[in-house]
């Protein structure tokens, strides 16, 4: 197959001509004023992670970064969200799995230093509960999934 840019992989997912193959990611850099990320580490993969997940049919990017925001983490009062960025992700070679996954940095003011919040929602997370901190800028640790890609884009 030739290469396609994200939005036309975006229109072959929603049509239905590669099930499977491709699954489009909506991921939330969330900061705290100008020097602090929130992450989890999740016990479903070694290392840092970040609100994230499946956009589904019909949803915009935007509106699923916020709706997993609020699924993921519990927060609802968002102050700016700013698209970053899109890429596609391999996420295994056999069978073979991208994800579409498109970046955003979201600002809010929060005065908890960590917190655990059960996740909501009806994805395979459901029910699990993430402890939230928050990780200087540019973390040390190593990511989960390659989600640290565009940390850097946060500051640029």
């Amino acid at each position: 197959m030739a290469q396609k840019g994200w939005h036309q992989l975006a229109e072959t997912v929603e049509d239905g001509q590669l099930p499977g193959t491709y699954v489009q990611k909506a991921c939330a850099y969330i900061t705290r004023g100008t020097d602090e990320l929130l992450v989890f580490e999740g016990p479903e993969y070694e290392g840092l992670q970040i609100p994230k997940g499946t956009i589904e049919h019909g949803e915009t990017p935007h509106d699923a970064v916020t709706r997993e925001i609020e699924e993921e983490s519990g927060l609802e009062s968002l102050q700016t969200i700013s698209y970053l960025t899109t890429d596609v992700w391999t996420r295994s070679l056999e069978p073979p799995k991208q994800y579409i996954r498109h970046f955003y940095e979201i600002t809010i003011e929060e005065s908890r230093d960590q917190w655990t919040h059960t996740v909501t929602g009806e994805g395979d997370e459901h029910g699990l509960a993430y402890q939230y901190t928050w990780e200087p800028l540019p973390p040390e640790q190593p990511f989960a999934l390659a989600l640290d890609d565009y940390i850097h884009f946060i500051r640029d």
